[in-house]
């Protein structure tokens, strides 16, 4: 069997058309889509970093959430770029 999961790029700009106003909106829908993810079946979510941005810009405590709503799909990170990390 194939595994099908889903990558997200969650961007959040305070445009008038855009469907997240908030940072804190992209989090709750980034939530929702997980959710909505396992409901329907997938294998996986996965979250992109966003550094320097206002929303995203560390993935775990995202995941953590997901994980909390989720029992059954697989949470996960895009590419992590370790240089604007901090080891500790």
């Amino acid at each position: 069997m194939k595994n099908i999961g889903f990558l997200s790029f969650g961007h959040w700009t305070p445009h008038p058309t855009s469907g997240a106003q908030t940072a804190s909106d992209v989090l709750l829908q980034s939530i929702d889509l997980a959710v909505a993810a396992e409901e329907l079946g997938a294998d996986g979510a996965y979250f992109r970093v966003h550094h320097f941005a206002r929303q995203l810009a560390s993935p775990f405590p995202l995941l953590a959430a997901a994980g909390a709503k989720t029992s059954r799909i697989e949470l996960g990170t895009g590419v992590i770029d370790m240089r604007y990390e901090n080891p500790i």
